[in-house]
Protein backbone atom coordinates (compact mmCIF):
# COMPACT_ATOMS: atom_id res chain seq x y z
CA UNK A 1 0.00 0.00 0.00
CA UNK A 2 1.42 3.49 -1.26
CA UNK A 3 1.74 5.92 1.19
CA UNK A 4 -0.37 9.06 2.14
CA UNK A 5 0.93 11.87 0.83
CA UNK A 6 0.03 15.32 2.15
CA UNK A 7 0.96 18.91 0.84
CA UNK A 8 3.38 20.68 2.58
CA UNK A 9 5.48 23.92 2.94
CA UNK A 10 8.94 22.17 4.05
CA UNK A 11 11.70 21.68 1.57
CA UNK A 12 12.83 18.52 -0.23
CA UNK A 13 14.98 16.44 2.36
CA UNK A 14 18.30 15.43 1.06
CA UNK A 15 17.47 11.74 1.78
CA UNK A 16 14.64 11.73 -0.99
CA UNK A 17 16.38 9.24 -3.70
CA UNK A 18 16.31 9.38 -7.66
CA UNK A 19 16.10 6.40 -9.38
CA UNK A 20 19.81 5.25 -10.86
CA UNK A 21 18.16 4.46 -14.57
CA UNK A 22 17.03 8.45 -14.98
CA UNK A 23 18.84 9.73 -17.82
CA UNK A 24 20.03 12.82 -15.79
CA UNK A 25 20.93 10.74 -13.29
CA UNK A 26 23.09 8.76 -15.54
CA UNK A 27 24.40 11.97 -17.71
CA UNK A 28 25.58 13.45 -14.53
CA UNK A 29 27.97 10.41 -13.58
CA UNK A 30 28.97 10.24 -16.87
CA UNK A 31 30.67 13.86 -17.52
CA UNK A 32 32.64 13.83 -14.47
CA UNK A 33 36.25 11.93 -14.78
CA UNK A 34 37.37 8.41 -13.37
CA UNK A 35 39.46 10.36 -10.63
CA UNK A 36 36.51 12.78 -9.77
CA UNK A 37 34.28 9.68 -9.45
CA UNK A 38 36.12 8.14 -7.08
CA UNK A 39 36.93 10.92 -4.89
CA UNK A 40 33.37 11.58 -4.88
CA UNK A 41 32.20 8.16 -3.71
CA UNK A 42 34.80 7.72 -1.14
CA UNK A 43 33.05 11.47 0.13
CA UNK A 44 29.98 9.68 0.02
CA UNK A 45 31.04 6.86 2.24
CA UNK A 46 32.64 9.63 4.81
CA UNK A 47 31.27 9.29 8.84
CA UNK A 48 30.37 12.86 8.12
CA UNK A 49 27.74 12.50 4.68
CA UNK A 50 26.80 8.80 4.65
CA UNK A 51 23.86 9.47 6.46
CA UNK A 52 22.59 11.01 3.04
CA UNK A 53 24.18 8.52 0.78
CA UNK A 54 23.94 5.09 2.56
CA UNK A 55 25.21 2.84 0.42
CA UNK A 56 23.53 -0.75 -0.61
CA UNK A 57 24.81 -3.27 1.80
CA UNK A 58 24.68 -6.87 2.76
CA UNK A 59 23.51 -7.77 6.23
CA UNK A 60 21.20 -5.40 7.34
CA UNK A 61 21.04 -1.73 7.38
CA UNK A 62 21.51 0.79 4.82
CA UNK A 63 19.05 -0.35 2.40
CA UNK A 64 20.55 -3.90 2.11
CA UNK A 65 18.94 -6.57 2.38
CA UNK A 66 18.81 -8.31 5.65
CA UNK A 67 21.05 -11.58 6.54
CA UNK A 68 20.60 -12.49 2.64
CA UNK A 69 23.47 -14.52 1.26
CA UNK A 70 25.07 -13.58 -1.59
CA UNK A 71 23.75 -14.19 -4.97
CA UNK A 72 26.73 -15.29 -7.02
CA UNK A 73 25.28 -14.03 -10.13
CA UNK A 74 25.25 -10.55 -8.89
CA UNK A 75 27.89 -8.50 -11.27
CA UNK A 76 28.52 -6.59 -8.14
CA UNK A 77 27.99 -8.00 -5.05
CA UNK A 78 27.33 -6.00 -2.25
CA UNK A 79 29.95 -5.29 0.82
CA UNK A 80 29.02 -6.09 4.27
CA UNK A 81 29.97 -2.73 6.08
CA UNK A 82 30.86 0.53 5.21
CA UNK A 83 34.49 0.66 5.72
CA UNK A 84 34.67 -2.29 3.63
CA UNK A 85 33.52 -0.62 0.89
CA UNK A 86 35.74 2.53 1.42
CA UNK A 87 38.78 0.33 1.13
CA UNK A 88 37.46 -0.75 -2.03
CA UNK A 89 37.01 3.01 -3.82
CA UNK A 90 39.96 3.72 -2.34
CA UNK A 91 42.08 0.49 -3.74
CA UNK A 92 40.84 0.96 -7.44
CA UNK A 93 42.15 4.85 -6.85
CA UNK A 94 45.29 3.17 -7.00
CA UNK A 95 44.99 0.61 -9.71
CA UNK A 96 44.27 1.88 -13.77
CA UNK A 97 40.59 1.42 -15.53
CA UNK A 98 37.21 2.89 -17.28
CA UNK A 99 35.39 5.33 -16.10
CA UNK A 100 32.54 3.34 -17.29
CA UNK A 101 33.33 0.81 -15.06
CA UNK A 102 33.26 3.35 -11.88
CA UNK A 103 29.95 4.71 -13.27
CA UNK A 104 28.54 0.64 -13.20
CA UNK A 105 29.48 0.16 -9.73
CA UNK A 106 27.56 3.08 -8.79
CA UNK A 107 24.57 2.82 -10.31
CA UNK A 108 23.96 -0.94 -10.50
CA UNK A 109 26.17 -1.95 -7.50
CA UNK A 110 26.68 -0.27 -4.53
CA UNK A 111 23.91 2.53 -5.32
CA UNK A 112 21.39 0.44 -6.84
CA UNK A 113 18.70 1.34 -5.17
CA UNK A 114 19.31 5.29 -6.04
CA UNK A 115 20.86 8.22 -5.43
CA UNK A 116 19.73 10.63 -3.39
CA UNK A 117 19.39 14.49 -3.75
CA UNK A 118 22.36 15.53 -1.38
CA UNK A 119 24.24 12.94 -3.97
CA UNK A 120 23.36 14.45 -6.75
CA UNK A 121 24.30 18.04 -5.34
CA UNK A 122 27.64 16.61 -4.63
CA UNK A 123 27.78 15.46 -8.18
CA UNK A 124 26.85 18.89 -10.45
CA UNK A 125 29.21 20.78 -7.65
CA UNK A 126 32.16 18.19 -8.76
CA UNK A 127 31.45 18.85 -12.20
CA UNK A 128 31.68 22.79 -11.16
CA UNK A 129 35.07 21.94 -9.97
CA UNK A 130 36.23 20.46 -12.81
CA UNK A 131 34.51 22.68 -15.38
CA UNK A 132 34.75 26.34 -13.79
CA UNK A 133 33.43 27.76 -17.14
CA UNK A 134 30.25 25.70 -17.30
CA UNK A 135 27.89 28.03 -15.86
CA UNK A 136 27.19 32.02 -16.96
CA UNK A 137 27.34 33.82 -14.10
CA UNK A 138 25.55 37.61 -13.72
CA UNK A 139 26.36 40.13 -10.79
CA UNK A 140 23.51 41.41 -9.09
CA UNK A 141 24.15 44.65 -6.31
CA UNK A 142 21.92 44.12 -2.54
CA UNK A 143 21.48 47.59 -2.16
CA UNK A 144 19.33 48.94 1.15
CA UNK A 145 16.09 50.41 0.92
CA UNK A 146 14.27 53.42 2.26
CA UNK A 147 12.16 53.24 5.37
CA UNK A 148 8.81 52.67 4.63
CA UNK A 149 6.03 55.24 6.79
CA UNK A 150 3.47 54.57 8.51
CA UNK A 151 0.67 56.24 6.60
CA UNK A 152 1.15 54.66 3.35
CA UNK A 153 1.01 50.88 3.10
CA UNK A 154 1.29 50.83 -1.19
CA UNK A 155 4.29 52.59 -1.10
CA UNK A 156 7.14 51.99 -3.51
CA UNK A 157 10.42 51.79 -1.64
CA UNK A 158 13.62 53.18 -3.48
CA UNK A 159 17.30 52.51 -3.33
CA UNK A 160 18.68 54.44 -0.52
CA UNK A 161 21.89 55.75 -2.22
CA UNK A 162 23.18 57.50 1.33
CA UNK A 163 23.08 54.22 3.18
CA UNK A 164 25.86 52.01 4.32
CA UNK A 165 24.03 49.53 5.18
CA UNK A 166 24.93 45.29 4.48
CA UNK A 167 22.71 42.65 5.36
CA UNK A 168 23.43 39.98 7.61
CA UNK A 169 24.07 36.43 6.22
CA UNK A 170 23.61 33.56 8.02
CA UNK A 171 23.10 29.84 5.97
CA UNK A 172 20.29 28.86 8.12
CA UNK A 173 18.20 31.67 8.52
CA UNK A 174 18.84 32.42 5.04
CA UNK A 175 17.32 29.17 3.97
CA UNK A 176 14.48 29.45 6.38
CA UNK A 177 13.73 32.94 5.19
CA UNK A 178 14.07 32.03 1.24
CA UNK A 179 11.55 28.33 1.58
CA UNK A 180 8.73 31.14 2.73
CA UNK A 181 9.33 32.77 -0.51
CA UNK A 182 9.38 29.47 -2.73
CA UNK A 183 5.25 28.64 -4.05
CA UNK A 184 3.55 26.42 -2.09
CA UNK A 185 2.94 24.31 -5.14
CA UNK A 186 7.04 24.48 -5.57
CA UNK A 187 9.29 21.96 -3.48
CA UNK A 188 13.04 23.23 -4.13
CA UNK A 189 16.11 21.34 -2.50
CA UNK A 190 19.02 23.35 -1.04
CA UNK A 191 22.74 22.55 -1.23
CA UNK A 192 25.64 24.92 0.56
CA UNK A 193 29.34 23.90 -1.46
CA UNK A 194 32.42 26.45 -0.67
CA UNK A 195 34.74 25.90 -3.31
CA UNK A 196 38.71 25.28 -2.12
CA UNK A 197 40.14 27.65 -4.90
CA UNK A 198 37.50 30.49 -4.51
CA UNK A 199 36.06 32.69 -1.80
CA UNK A 200 33.02 32.42 -2.95
CA UNK A 201 29.67 30.53 -0.75
CA UNK A 202 27.82 28.80 -3.47
CA UNK A 203 24.21 27.43 -2.69
CA UNK A 204 22.36 25.06 -5.21
CA UNK A 205 18.79 25.30 -6.16
CA UNK A 206 16.92 22.12 -7.30
CA UNK A 207 13.09 23.06 -8.06
CA UNK A 208 10.01 20.50 -8.55
CA UNK A 209 6.66 21.02 -9.72
CA UNK A 210 4.64 19.36 -6.90
CA UNK A 211 2.70 20.56 -3.28
CA UNK A 212 4.56 17.10 -2.01
CA UNK A 213 8.02 16.62 -0.51
CA UNK A 214 7.84 12.60 -0.89
CA UNK A 215 9.59 9.79 -2.51
CA UNK A 216 6.30 9.45 -4.53
CA UNK A 217 6.11 13.16 -5.67
CA UNK A 218 9.75 12.73 -6.27
CA UNK A 219 9.40 10.03 -8.26
CA UNK A 220 6.58 11.03 -10.84
CA UNK A 221 8.39 14.39 -11.31
CA UNK A 222 11.72 13.09 -12.11
CA UNK A 223 11.11 11.53 -15.44
CA UNK A 224 9.45 14.98 -16.70
CA UNK A 225 11.06 17.81 -14.40
CA UNK A 226 14.67 16.87 -13.01
CA UNK A 227 16.25 18.74 -15.63
CA UNK A 228 19.52 21.17 -15.84
CA UNK A 229 16.73 23.87 -16.02
CA UNK A 230 15.21 23.39 -12.72
CA UNK A 231 18.69 24.04 -11.13
CA UNK A 232 19.82 27.64 -10.42
CA UNK A 233 23.53 28.43 -8.58
CA UNK A 234 23.70 31.31 -6.27
CA UNK A 235 27.47 32.54 -5.41
CA UNK A 236 27.67 35.07 -1.86
CA UNK A 237 31.25 36.64 -2.16
CA UNK A 238 33.22 36.97 0.73
CA UNK A 239 32.98 40.75 2.45
CA UNK A 240 31.25 41.70 -0.29
CA UNK A 241 27.22 43.09 -0.56
CA UNK A 242 27.21 41.28 -3.92
CA UNK A 243 25.23 38.03 -5.80
CA UNK A 244 26.31 35.90 -8.48
CA UNK A 245 23.25 33.51 -9.99
CA UNK A 246 23.57 31.21 -12.52
CA UNK A 247 22.23 31.29 -16.37
CA UNK A 248 20.16 27.80 -17.04
CA UNK A 249 22.75 26.53 -19.99
CA UNK A 250 19.64 24.15 -21.27
CA UNK A 251 18.35 24.51 -25.22
CA UNK A 252 14.60 24.41 -26.18
CA UNK A 253 11.64 26.53 -25.39
CA UNK A 254 10.30 24.79 -22.92
CA UNK A 255 13.40 24.61 -20.57
CA UNK A 256 14.18 28.52 -21.17
CA UNK A 257 10.92 29.20 -19.91
CA UNK A 258 11.40 27.59 -16.35
CA UNK A 259 15.02 28.58 -15.72
CA UNK A 260 13.72 31.65 -16.70
CA UNK A 261 10.79 31.84 -14.15
CA UNK A 262 12.86 29.64 -11.98
CA UNK A 263 15.59 32.13 -11.99
CA UNK A 264 13.05 35.43 -11.46
CA UNK A 265 11.86 33.91 -8.49
CA UNK A 266 15.18 33.50 -6.69
CA UNK A 267 15.54 37.37 -7.53
CA UNK A 268 12.95 38.36 -6.05
CA UNK A 269 13.06 35.93 -3.08
CA UNK A 270 16.58 36.52 -2.31
CA UNK A 271 16.42 40.35 -0.99
CA UNK A 272 13.20 39.14 1.02
CA UNK A 273 15.48 36.13 2.96
CA UNK A 274 17.99 38.84 3.56
CA UNK A 275 15.53 41.54 5.00
CA UNK A 276 14.39 42.36 8.41
CA UNK A 277 12.08 44.31 10.21
CA UNK A 278 12.96 47.93 9.17
CA UNK A 279 15.71 46.60 7.41
CA UNK A 280 14.95 46.06 3.48
CA UNK A 281 16.93 45.26 0.28
CA UNK A 282 16.63 44.70 -3.09
CA UNK A 283 18.83 43.38 -5.56
CA UNK A 284 20.19 45.25 -8.81
CA UNK A 285 21.44 43.56 -12.34
CA UNK A 286 24.99 45.19 -12.77
CA UNK A 287 24.96 44.41 -16.17
CA UNK A 288 27.91 41.98 -15.61
CA UNK A 289 27.81 38.49 -17.11
CA UNK A 290 30.63 36.05 -17.58
CA UNK A 291 31.18 32.48 -17.28
CA UNK A 292 34.56 33.25 -15.49
CA UNK A 293 34.00 33.52 -11.75
CA UNK A 294 37.52 35.54 -11.04
CA UNK A 295 36.16 38.08 -13.21
CA UNK A 296 32.77 38.92 -11.33
CA UNK A 297 35.26 38.91 -7.97
CA UNK A 298 37.46 41.21 -9.52
CA UNK A 299 34.64 43.85 -10.91
CA UNK A 300 32.05 42.95 -7.98
CA UNK A 301 34.06 41.64 -5.15
CA UNK A 302 35.57 42.82 -2.25
CA UNK A 303 38.87 43.90 -3.73
CA UNK A 304 39.76 47.07 -4.70
CA UNK A 305 38.90 46.33 -8.57
CA UNK A 306 35.58 47.24 -8.38
CA UNK A 307 35.58 51.20 -9.32
CA UNK A 308 39.02 50.82 -10.79
CA UNK A 309 39.05 49.00 -14.14
CA UNK A 310 40.49 50.03 -17.58
CA UNK A 311 43.17 52.43 -17.21
CA UNK A 312 42.19 53.18 -13.25
CA UNK A 313 43.79 49.38 -12.28
CA UNK A 314 47.18 51.10 -11.40
CA UNK A 315 45.87 51.99 -8.60
CA UNK A 316 43.94 48.77 -7.62
CA UNK A 317 47.24 47.10 -7.50
CA UNK A 318 48.25 45.44 -3.78
CA UNK A 319 51.65 45.35 -4.73
CA UNK A 320 52.30 49.08 -5.92
CA UNK A 321 49.92 50.89 -3.57
CA UNK A 322 49.61 53.59 -6.02
CA UNK A 323 47.38 56.99 -5.52
CA UNK A 324 45.63 59.35 -7.67
CA UNK A 325 46.79 61.75 -5.24
CA UNK A 326 50.80 60.82 -5.06
CA UNK A 327 52.34 63.43 -7.06
CA UNK A 328 54.33 62.69 -10.60
CA UNK A 329 57.84 64.21 -11.15
CA UNK A 330 59.75 63.79 -13.44
CA UNK A 331 63.22 62.83 -13.27
CA UNK A 332 66.48 64.91 -12.10
CA UNK A 333 68.27 66.09 -15.83
CA UNK A 334 71.30 64.72 -14.63
CA UNK A 335 69.85 61.16 -13.19
CA UNK A 336 71.02 57.94 -14.33
CA UNK A 337 67.63 56.86 -15.97
CA UNK A 338 68.15 60.08 -18.00
CA UNK A 339 71.86 59.42 -19.33
CA UNK A 340 70.91 55.92 -19.43
CA UNK A 341 68.25 56.68 -21.94
CA UNK A 342 70.51 58.90 -23.84
CA UNK A 343 72.84 55.94 -24.90
CA UNK A 344 71.06 54.72 -28.16
CA UNK A 345 72.64 52.76 -30.75
CA UNK A 346 70.47 54.35 -33.47
CA UNK A 347 67.51 56.30 -33.67
CA UNK A 348 64.16 55.17 -33.57
CA UNK A 349 62.42 54.58 -37.14
CA UNK A 350 59.12 56.07 -37.96
CA UNK A 351 57.78 52.70 -37.50
CA UNK A 352 59.46 51.79 -34.60
CA UNK A 353 58.70 55.02 -33.05
CA UNK A 354 54.71 54.55 -33.98
CA UNK A 355 54.91 51.05 -32.72
CA UNK A 356 56.40 52.14 -29.04
CA UNK A 357 53.89 54.99 -28.78
CA UNK A 358 50.60 52.76 -29.70
CA UNK A 359 52.46 50.63 -26.85
CA UNK A 360 52.43 53.15 -24.53
CA UNK A 361 48.89 54.52 -25.37
CA UNK A 362 47.37 50.97 -24.31
CA UNK A 363 48.96 50.68 -21.32
CA UNK A 364 47.80 54.05 -20.16
CA UNK A 365 44.26 53.19 -21.42
CA UNK A 366 44.13 49.65 -19.95
CA UNK A 367 46.92 49.98 -16.85
CA UNK A 368 47.68 46.58 -15.33
CA UNK A 369 43.91 45.01 -16.68
CA UNK A 370 43.19 43.45 -20.18
CA UNK A 371 46.11 40.89 -19.85
CA UNK A 372 45.93 38.15 -22.12
CA UNK A 373 47.50 35.76 -19.31
CA UNK A 374 45.54 37.48 -16.26
CA UNK A 375 42.64 34.64 -15.98
CA UNK A 376 39.58 37.46 -15.85
CA UNK A 377 38.75 36.91 -19.49
CA UNK A 378 35.35 38.40 -20.25
CA UNK A 379 33.95 36.57 -23.25
CA UNK A 380 31.06 38.76 -25.04
CA UNK A 381 30.34 42.60 -24.77
CA UNK A 382 27.20 43.58 -26.48
CA UNK A 383 26.75 47.02 -26.84
CA UNK A 384 23.41 49.04 -28.59
CA UNK A 385 24.73 52.70 -29.96
CA UNK A 386 21.78 55.35 -29.90
CA UNK A 387 23.72 57.94 -30.47
CA UNK A 388 22.24 60.38 -33.46
CA UNK A 389 23.80 60.32 -36.89
CA UNK A 390 27.04 62.78 -36.37
CA UNK A 391 26.45 66.03 -38.70
CA UNK A 392 27.20 66.36 -42.29
CA UNK A 393 28.93 69.60 -43.19
CA UNK A 394 27.26 70.87 -40.00
CA UNK A 395 23.38 69.41 -40.99
CA UNK A 396 21.88 67.09 -39.36
CA UNK A 397 20.79 64.18 -40.96
CA UNK A 398 16.76 64.82 -39.77
CA UNK A 399 14.27 61.66 -40.20
CA UNK A 400 11.96 61.65 -43.47
CA UNK A 401 8.26 62.19 -43.26
CA UNK A 402 7.13 59.40 -45.35
CA UNK A 403 9.03 57.19 -41.95
CA UNK A 404 5.91 58.69 -39.64
CA UNK A 405 7.88 58.04 -36.61
CA UNK A 406 8.31 54.27 -37.53
CA UNK A 407 10.69 51.95 -35.85
CA UNK A 408 13.20 50.47 -38.57
CA UNK A 409 12.71 47.74 -40.49
CA UNK A 410 15.11 45.11 -37.91
CA UNK A 411 12.80 46.15 -35.40
CA UNK A 412 9.39 44.43 -36.80
CA UNK A 413 11.31 41.26 -37.05
CA UNK A 414 11.76 38.22 -34.59
CA UNK A 415 13.59 40.15 -31.37
CA UNK A 416 17.34 39.54 -31.21
CA UNK A 417 19.40 37.98 -28.53
CA UNK A 418 20.80 41.17 -27.73
CA UNK A 419 17.41 42.65 -27.26
CA UNK A 420 16.59 39.67 -24.82
CA UNK A 421 19.55 39.79 -22.58
CA UNK A 422 18.71 43.71 -22.34
CA UNK A 423 15.06 43.22 -21.67
CA UNK A 424 15.92 40.18 -19.01
CA UNK A 425 14.86 39.99 -15.55
CA UNK A 426 12.39 43.39 -16.41
CA UNK A 427 15.39 45.24 -15.66
CA UNK A 428 16.24 45.81 -19.69
CA UNK A 429 17.18 48.93 -20.83
CA UNK A 430 14.65 50.91 -22.92
CA UNK A 431 13.93 50.36 -26.63
CA UNK A 432 15.45 53.24 -29.32
CA UNK A 433 12.86 56.34 -28.99
CA UNK A 434 10.63 56.43 -31.71
CA UNK A 435 11.57 59.17 -34.18
CA UNK A 436 9.22 61.37 -35.75
CA UNK A 437 9.31 63.52 -38.41
CA UNK A 438 11.88 65.78 -37.96
CA UNK A 439 14.13 64.75 -35.42
CA UNK A 440 17.62 63.40 -36.02
CA UNK A 441 18.44 60.13 -37.51
CA UNK A 442 19.21 57.64 -34.69
CA UNK A 443 20.66 54.37 -36.77
CA UNK A 444 20.40 50.87 -35.50
CA UNK A 445 23.53 49.90 -34.25
CA UNK A 446 24.55 46.80 -32.28
CA UNK A 447 28.08 45.91 -31.62
CA UNK A 448 29.45 42.67 -30.65
CA UNK A 449 32.65 41.52 -29.35
CA UNK A 450 33.42 37.61 -28.98
CA UNK A 451 36.13 35.95 -27.54
CA UNK A 452 38.25 34.03 -24.68
CA UNK A 453 39.24 37.89 -23.25
CA UNK A 454 37.44 40.34 -25.40
CA UNK A 455 39.32 43.38 -23.84
CA UNK A 456 43.19 41.43 -23.75
CA UNK A 457 42.37 41.35 -27.84
CA UNK A 458 41.14 45.23 -27.99
CA UNK A 459 44.30 46.06 -25.84
CA UNK A 460 46.12 43.65 -28.95
CA UNK A 461 44.97 45.90 -31.70
CA UNK A 462 45.39 49.26 -29.97
CA UNK A 463 48.67 47.91 -29.63
CA UNK A 464 48.92 47.06 -33.31
CA UNK A 465 47.91 50.40 -34.19
CA UNK A 466 44.84 48.84 -35.58
CA UNK A 467 42.33 51.32 -33.07
CA UNK A 468 43.01 54.21 -32.44
CA UNK A 469 43.52 54.26 -28.57
CA UNK A 470 44.07 57.84 -27.71
CA UNK A 471 40.07 58.75 -29.65
CA UNK A 472 38.75 54.96 -28.13
CA UNK A 473 35.84 55.68 -25.97
CA UNK A 474 36.18 53.73 -22.69
CA UNK A 475 33.52 51.74 -22.47
CA UNK A 476 36.28 49.41 -24.81
CA UNK A 477 38.60 49.46 -22.46
CA UNK A 478 35.73 47.55 -19.83
CA UNK A 479 36.13 50.51 -16.73
CA UNK A 480 32.50 50.64 -16.65
CA UNK A 481 32.69 46.69 -15.58
CA UNK A 482 29.58 45.80 -17.72
CA UNK A 483 29.55 43.50 -20.86
CA UNK A 484 25.97 44.93 -21.81
CA UNK A 485 24.85 48.21 -22.20
CA UNK A 486 23.95 51.34 -24.35
CA UNK A 487 25.83 53.97 -25.77
CA UNK A 488 24.40 57.26 -25.13
CA UNK A 489 26.16 61.14 -25.77
CA UNK A 490 29.41 58.42 -26.08
CA UNK A 491 29.15 57.04 -22.45
CA UNK A 492 27.88 53.53 -21.86
CA UNK A 493 24.74 52.82 -19.80
CA UNK A 494 24.15 49.54 -18.01
CA UNK A 495 20.48 48.24 -17.37
CA UNK A 496 17.69 49.72 -15.87
CA UNK A 497 18.60 49.75 -12.04
CA UNK A 498 22.82 48.86 -12.92
CA UNK A 499 23.84 52.32 -11.00
CA UNK A 500 25.91 53.40 -13.85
Amino acid sequence: MSRLSIPTTARLPSSLRVDPSNLVVIKSLNRLSRESLLALALDWLDEGTVANAAPYLRGGGSGGPDDEPADSDDLYPPCRTVAELQQLYADMQEQRGAKRDVVSRVLEGDWRHGLTLYQLAMVDFAYLDEHPASQKWTAYRILPLTHPTHDADDETLKVDDASLQIPRFHPSTFLQNLQDQVLPDVKAHYHFYRPSDCPVLMLRVFAIDSPYNSQLALSSAAATSYTSSRTVYLAFPDGAPNLYISKSQSAGASAHGESRSLQSLIVKGVPKALSRPRHRFTLQNSGLTSRNLDVLLDRRGPGRGNAAAGGWSIYANEKNKKSPLDSVLPSPPLSAASEHSRKRASPLTQQRREAKRAKLVAKGRFGDSAIVTDGKGVERLDVVIQDPYPSVNGVDVQVSDNEDGAPPAARRGPRRSLDAMLDEDGDGVADTPRQGPGSRWTPNVRITFQGTHVFAGIRQLVEAGIIDGERMPGWMTGEDGVTVGVVRHGRIKGNKGSGI
